[in-house]
């Protein structure tokens, strides 16, 4: 058994959804069933606008494992932008 687990956060950015493009202003980030894979559990993941509607959505749900290696992909190809100067507003960490 499983309590959903669930974090949102605002972010900046666009999504391409049935409509078209939109911007995006909200990452929901849950640990749940999924709505489609067939999987017990996933990591959902919704990219929204909440101010747009139910249209200005897309959601992805992903195998723990599938998330753990998307979140390496990405924290690589940034380290890889900031490396190379292309990341213009890299945080001094």
């Amino acid at each position: 058994m499983c309590t959903m687990i669930v974090d949102k956060i605002a972010v900046e950015g666009s999504g391409k959804g049935a409509g078209g493009w939109f911007d995006v202003r909200q990452a929901n980030v849950s640990y749940d069933h999924p709505f489609h894979a067939p999987l017990e559990h996933a990591l959902n993941i919704d990219f929204v606008n909440e101010a747009q509607g139910p249209g200005a959505r897309v959601a992805v749900e992903l195998t723990p494992d599938a998330a753990r290696d998307l979140v390496k992909s990405i924290l690589a190809v940034l380290d890889q932008a900031e490396a190379g100067g292309y990341l213009a507003d890299a945080p001094n960490v």
